[in-house]
């Protein structure tokens, strides 16, 4: 079920400027209290970084610095509110880059101690986990999958600051594997890709794709826990990629004729090692009585959660389990200013990790979200029943 956000102008509520530059997206947003976007404003590095081939951390902190200034004035400007009006301001200080988190939170210690305002430091997976909430009023508990280019997650959201993390990756991310595998095959030289991230131009292809002529192995399947793994995986892919670039006698840099059935295979396995985690991960919910018996909800977030194909491989496990699946539209799984402000509205509302604006923070390019019970899920070794997954594409 895909939600839509409220929209509006300025009223007497609490208002919160969020800010957020964790990784390649210079956001900021204005929403008050019953999460209406007052005015938002995002600025992509997605082109610059497309063109070198992946994310550069000076580059983009240097981005983050020409664009962090005009992003947050017109997000101001067009909520028609001015800093004097704000109940707070709330940025990401963790997880991400360190030199893009620095950029954030170099500007907005300036703005709170220059305008006297509350500052609200922010968790970015927990933005991302909360971000339900804005569209609609999902009651805690509620089992989150967190999927993007930096990161990957299973965790029960018991409370705005109190999470159970079931599972992470090991090695890399999802969103990170795809757009690896999308550069090994040179998928921006494509006519219908050349615009596209790596994640969206392996989705737009494997439409075409045959996903069985390359059956590649979903990883840790003798693994009974939530974590994930996806270098492994994307190894198989590279291995398969030279042997077809032998076979048709190209050089690594050229298209090959299979690439629609190479980006099915690998789309198709990612998304069943998402979907088969997220199984375990409910069904050690039920056990231990960590969700509600009427209606527990999954939540889908990260910019992964975009890709239509996983969403579907996702609910062949929800409709399976009874639970009910919720996604926020694809614009609120990205990175923006918009979820940041949530969650410090949401940190408001409850008084919990709200700073003078004179307190020293600092930023974290590691940080964990909630409490690790990944070993109590692995000690569990709950072993999945067989699950077809037949997905239309």
């Amino acid at each position: 079920m895909e939600l839509r956000p409220l929209s509006g102008k300025a009223s007497s509520s609490r208002l919160v400027l969020g800010i957020e530059t964790s990784c390649d997206d210079t956001g900021a947003a204005v929403l008050d209290e019953t999460g209406a976007i007052l005015g938002e404003s995002l600025n992509s590095q997605k082109e610059v970084h497309l063109r070198t081939g992946g994310i550069i951390p000076t580059v983009a902190q240097q981005l983050h610095r020409e664009n962090i200034e005009r992003v947050v004035q017109e997000a101001l400007e067009r909520s028609s509110v001015a800093p004097g009006q704000l109940s707070a301001v709330a940025t990401t200080v963790k997880p991400g880059l360190a030199l893009s988190l620095g950029i954030g939170l170099e500007f907005s210690l300036r703005f709170v101690r220059q305008h006297n305002k509350p500052f609200i430091p922010i968790h970015h997976m927990e933005a991302h986990a909360l971000t339900v909430r804005m569209l609609q009023p999902v009651a805690f508990p509620f089992l989150v999958l967190l999927v993007s280019g930096g990161h990957s997650l299973l965790a029960v959201a018991r409370g705005v600051d109190d999470f159970l993390l079931l599972g992470h990756t090991l090695d890399e991310a999802p969103g990170d594997t795809l757009d690896k595998v999308a550069r090994r095959l040179s998928l921006i030289k494509h006519p219908q890709c050349s615009t596209l991230s790596g994640g969206q131009a392996i989705e737009l292809l494997a439409k075409d794709g045959d996903r069985t002529r390359f059956p590649f192995t979903t990883p840790m399947g003798q693994t009974y826990d939530c974590c994930f793994s996806f270098a492994g995986l994307r190894n198989q892919v590279t291995m398969t990629i030279m042997k077809q670039e032998a076979e048709e006698g190209v050089k690594q840099g050229t298209l090959l004729t299979c690439v629609n059935d190479i980006a099915a295979a690998t789309q198709h396995t990612v998304a069943s090692h998402l979907a088969k985690r997220t199984h375990r991960a409910i069904l050690f919910c039920k056990a231990k009585g960590l969700l509600p018996s009427s209606s527990p909800t999954l939540v889908v977030s990260g910019g992964v959660a975009s890709n239509q194909y996983i969403r579907k491989a996702l609910m062949i496990i929800t409709e399976m389990t009874g639970l009910h699946l919720l996604c926020p539209p694809a614009k609120f799984c990205t990175d923006n200013g918009v979820m940041i402000a949530w969650n410090g509205l949401e940190r408001l509302r409850e008084g919990k990790g709200i700073l003078p604006p004179n307190v020293d923070v600092c930023y974290e390019p590691k940080a964990p979200l909630g409490v690790d019970i990944s070993a109590e899920v692995k000690a569990a070794a709950i072993r999945l029943p067989s699950v077809r997954m037949k997905i239309p594409n």
